[in-house]
């Protein structure tokens, strides 16, 4: 199961794109957990280098990073990540983006120059657009903003292509409280109400 937090992003820009995500039909997500992550594929060919990844905000309007940035060059074909149909293509606040639906989840691609038009249905893998360099979040360096979104919360794209956070649980979350035993003299230690403890041969 994913763990998602809403997210919304300060500015002109992510109203202007809210306002235009939330036209598309974006829906809150009807699987029920345990059900498997979709298998993607990467959006830039060969596999790019990730130079930003997903950071999510610890509150809805706190500072992060609502995707993942992937470098790449200037004119390189942008592909769809899932199948699905185009609902957006074209500029939106200053550069060019793609919105792919797959069911209760949409990708978004930018600043991509679309070769696509709303409507159309694309398979994994088939080709959006090509990259731009306006507008780049790794200006002067051109590179892919890839997000995956569910309804109005923001998941992180590297899980459709198996990469993602690993999350590990501290072992001393499912063990009893213990007192780490503190070095006193060579072959002694002191226990928890300080008293010496021999640990034997």
């Amino acid at each position: 199961m994913v763990s998602v937090l809403p997210i919304r992003v300060p500015g002109l820009v992510t109203v202007v794109l809210g306002v235009a995500l939330s036209l598309l039909g974006g829906s809150a997500a009807s699987g029920e957990p345990g059900d498997p992550l979709p298998v993607g594929v990467w959006p830039l060919r060969p596999t790019p280098e990730v130079v930003a990844d997903f950071d999510p905000p610890a509150d809805p309007y706190g500072p992060g990073h609502r995707g993942v940035d992937l470098a790449g060059s200037v004119g390189q074909p942008v592909r769809s990540a899932l199948p699905g149909r185009v609902l957006y293509a074209g500029p939106l606040a200053g550069r060019g983006v793609v919105v792919v639906g797959h069911g209760p989840t949409r990708t978004t691609y930018e600043p991509v120059a679309a070769q696509v038009g709303v409507g159309d249905a694309v398979a994994a893998g088939d080709r959006l657009g090509s990259l731009q360099l306006p507008r780049s979040h790794c200006f002067p360096r051109a590179c892919l903003h890839w997000g995956w979104i569910e309804g109005e919360t923001y998941l992180d794209p590297l899980l459709l292509v198996g990469g993602g956070p690993v999350r590990l649980l501290p072992l001393w979350s499912h063990s009893p409280a213990v007192t780490p035993a503190r070095p006193t003299a060579v072959g002694w230690a002191a226990g928890p109400g300080g008293e010496a403890i021999d640990p034997g041969p």
